[in-house]
């Protein structure tokens, strides 16, 4: 089992691109994403319509389509960093073109709504950077955990092994297997499509925000009648904020997913810190890794070579 073809690793002096793929930013934000991505020695430059705005997007299709393939052509640049989620990846995934991308490979780096490009870089065979965008960046101290790691497995300097305290609701195993996931209602909303994710032999993580609990176990629904759970070697569970826990399903929602998947053998972590909170953790979609459920603790170990 391998790994997706990984960029080259960035080093100081690269260039890097932020782009706004989907909705609009406050200018705030982007500037301080700007500066730090300055402070980790980088060339910065801002995609011509990043900071536009165009209802809830930065741009029209046609201008964030034009943007996103600009830089995914272009050879001078190292890493494309988007600077928001929201809604609006999903205009232009089928619009795209790699064959330049495919000479010179770049990191892209983005989550949320951005799972829609992780999801079409692995379709091409390229793994990418799930990891905290300009609004963490631009307010969250530089020492901020979630940010150095993203710049060290940017830089190469480590290989992401992360080691957690048990969940009571976690299932022991070990299991080995390509990391694919992001947004559960993106993941969802690419069910059928060429840009789905294939189950065999994947560790999925997942997370959200804004969704009601029924909505979560719906979409869960989802993945486990059409045969997608029953795949997976291995299964992470992120986090989901910004809804009201009122027991709507009878149970907590981390209960309710568990009820739904006690008829699965692999390693089931739930609580990692992935998602739309502080402690968004680093995870390279389309890395081989190493997922170890035991009763004190769990760790995820990616493998890069």
């Amino acid at each position: 089992m391998d790994s997706l073809l990984f960029p080259p690793y960035i080093k100081k002096g690269d260039r890097a691109v932020i782009v706004s793929p989907s909705g609009k930013i406050d200018a705030g934000f982007l500037k301080g994403a700007r500066q730090r991505l300055r402070h980790w020695g980088l060339q910065v430059h801002t995609a011509t319509h990043a900071g536009g705005s165009y209802g809830w997007y930065a741009g029209t299709v046609k201008q964030r389509l034009q943007d996103l393939q600009a830089v995914l052509d272009d050879d001078r640049t190292a890493l494309i960093f988007c600077s928001r989620g929201g809604y609006g990846a999903v205009h232009l995934i089928d619009r795209l073109d790699f064959t330049r991308f495919g000479e010179h490979p770049k990191w892209l780096v983005g989550f949320s709504d951005i799972t829609a490009l992780h999801n079409r870089l692995q379709h091409e065979g390229f793994a990418s950077l799930h990891a905290p965008m300009a609004r963490h960046l631009a307010i969250e101290a530089p020492d901020d955990p979630a940010t150095c790691l993203m710049r060290e497995v940017l830089f190469g300097e480590t290989a992401p092994c992360y080691t957690l305290p048990t969940h009571k609701l976690n299932r022991q195993g070990t299991a080995t297997g390509i990391l694919r996931g992001g947004n559960l209602a993106v993941l969802c909303g690419l069910r059928g499509t060429p840009y789905d994710i294939p189950p065999q032999g994947t560790i999925l993580f997942v997370e959200d925000v804004g969704e009601r609990p029924h909505s979560v176990e719906r979409m869960f629904y989802n993945l486990k009648l059409g045969g997608v759970l029953e795949q997976l070697s291995g299964l992470i569970i992120g986090q989901f904020t910004e809804y009201e826990e009122n027991l709507s399903l009878g149970k907590e929602l981390y209960a309710a997913l568990a009820e739904l998947l006690k008829g699965y053998a692999y390693p089931v972590c739930f609580n990692f810190p992935v998602g739309h909170v502080t402690q968004n953790l680093p995870l390279i979609n389309g890395a081989r890794v190493t997922l170890e459920v035991e009763k004190k603790e769990s760790r995820i170990k990616h493998h890069l070579s």
